[in-house]
């Protein structure tokens, strides 16, 4: 099964920490950008047997529901869907109840809402445009429009975020009607605002202690901790985003989408005009043999069951004897399956350096 990832490139306001792709929202240059993805889904092979629809961006949900039930009605006529998932990434202040109904009749079955923190003061500094109580009602105007499938992002690593704005954010976020929590911790990128100003972060031992803490909390509360930085009750687990971590294919359209499909990774250049001017989206080859053995237990160790040493049959001898002096700090086996614990990844690069010497 391939998952189709639609890149939204339109953003309200640019947050400082982000260095995703987008620009601003105007109503013109949506409307030329569904066109260009509704003239690329109808390039895709025919009948391609697909099982996710994931818009990311960006901010999806600044597009009008017409808009996304236009490409979903052209991933439907050209793909064979499979009891699809179908995720669209929102921002609380655009979950109006009119978009939420549109998006539903749709068929959106899932949303990931762009929470970050359920404080004020947070989210001030994260330069987010919406308040915790914006947050909080679209999570339940959601639930209420009919939303089973809920997934929230929470930001961790500024330092003014204390022990009891942390345990706040856990009890805020398990009483709502979520299946999925996604936590990340702030990183600097090149290239952002933060990059030239940036704020206080803790330091990595207390962002470590925040890490474990919270993966203690949330585990307590029924959530499946199945990747470094994702958590589930059971059953909803990200099936599209698993597909990059099992190295299955997917194929990207829009400016700065990636693809993973027919034996290449591919990516459209960060250029929504140069996007929206081709009958075809322009790519760039960016590894013409994905999905090495390296490369599938780089991937796979990051999520909770690991990988089958009997996958591996190459290497297997040369990662087990590497893995047994990181057992049972860093890594567990069970049979043939190895798996890092909470504690290892915190540390995955290390690890993985360690465990892979004579491989990569």
């Amino acid at each position: 099964m391939t998952g189709v990832y639609l890149h939204v490139p339109f953003c309200a306001k640019k947050c400082p920490y982000c260095d995703f792709y987008s620009c601003g929202y105007t109503k013109s240059a949506a409307d030329a950008y569904t066109e260009a993805v509704c003239r690329n889904l109808t390039a895709l092979p025919q009948n391609l047997e697909v099982d996710t629809v994931y818009f990311g961006g960006g901010t999806p949900s600044l597009l009008s529901d017409a808009a996304v039930s236009r490409m979903l009605d052209a991933v439907a006529k050209r793909c064979h869907l499979y009891h699809p998932e179908i995720t669209l990434e929102a921002n609380p202040r655009t979950m109006t109840e009119e978009k939420l109904c549109g998006w539903k009749r749709a068929g959106i079955n899932r949303l990931s809402v762009g929470i970050q923190s359920f404080q004020d003061e947070i989210l001030t500094v994260l330069g987010r445009n919406h308040t915790a109580k914006q947050g909080m009602d679209a999570i339940f105007r959601a639930a209420a429009a009919g939303f089973e499938n809920l997934s929230l992002d929470l930001m961790l690593g500024l330092s003014l975020h204390t022990e009891a704005m942390l345990e706040e954010e856990i009890r805020m976020a398990v009483s709502m009607p979520v299946t999925h929590i996604s936590v990340y911790l702030l990183k600097i990128e090149d290239e952002t605002p933060y990059a030239l100003e940036t704020p206080d972060l803790l330091d990595e031992d207390n962002m470590a202690e925040r890490y474990l803490y919270l993966h203690d909390r949330l585990t307590e509360e029924g959530f499946l901790h199945y990747e470094i930085s994702n958590f589930a009750k059971q059953g909803y687990e990200s099936r599209h985003n698993c597909k990059y971590w099992r190295c299955e294919p997917y194929y990207g359209i829009g400016p700065a989408a990636h693809s993973c499909y027919q034996g290449k990774r591919f990516a459209v250049p960060r250029d929504l005009s140069a996007f929206c001017a081709h009958t075809l989206q322009p790519t760039e080859l960016t590894d013409d043999n994905p999905c090495s053995a390296a490369e599938r237990i780089m991937l796979g160790m990051r999520l909770s069951d690991g990988i089958s040493l009997s996958d591996f049959p190459d290497c297997r001898e040369t990662l087990l004897r590497h893995a047994k002096p990181l057992i049972p700090k860093y890594l567990r086996l069970e049979g043939e399956r190895l798996m890092m614990i909470p504690e290892g990844w915190l540390l995955s690069n290390s690890v993985l350096v360690s465990l892979m010497r004579g491989i990569l």
